[in-house]
């Protein structure tokens, strides 16, 4: 039985798959996207949120256990300072996985996790959608008198 367990194993040992996990959450934080695996992925999400609601705190413990986990000083300021204030009002889901298919090589499942409202979230203006309806009939049409 597995109750409570709560993460994947990634088939590494525990030393390798925390490692793995830090260096991934300090590129999410860093870049604000990361591309990888659909498992690392998934474990990434819960690893990205918390960190997040840690910035979110903002208190000197919060710093600290962040520091613990995230690599890199200035991405600990860049949590704290850029991120934890922009997802203030957010209760939560500050990451997004968006599944890319396979990658050539080896047929692996491949995703990009992002950070929620990062400047590329914008809704298309009014119209868009009817605009791009018309230009394609345009283009089919011409396609046809070819």
């Amino acid at each position: 039985m597995r109750h409570r367990v709560a993460g994947k194993k990634l088939n590494r040992s525990t030393a390798h798959r925390r490692a793995l996990l830090r260096n991934l959450v300090t590129e999410l934080l860093q870049y604000e996207a990361v591309r990888t695996t659909t498992a690392k992925a998934k474990e990434l999400r819960r690893w990205g949120d918390r960190m997040i609601t840690l910035g979110k705190r903002g208190t000197l413990h919060a710093r600290r256990q962040a520091a613990a986990v995230v690599r890199r000083g200035p991405v600990v300021r860049k949590l704290f300072d850029e991120l934890g204030p922009r997802y203030a009002s957010r209760p939560g889901g500050y990451t997004r996985m968006v599944k890319l298919g396979t990658r050539t090589g080896d047929a692996a499942e491949i995703a990009i996790v992002e950070l929620v409202g990062r400047g590329n979230d914008e809704k298309p203006k009014r119209g868009a959608a009817k605009r791009r309806r018309a230009r394609k009939q345009e283009g089919a049409h011409e396609h046809a008198k070819a």
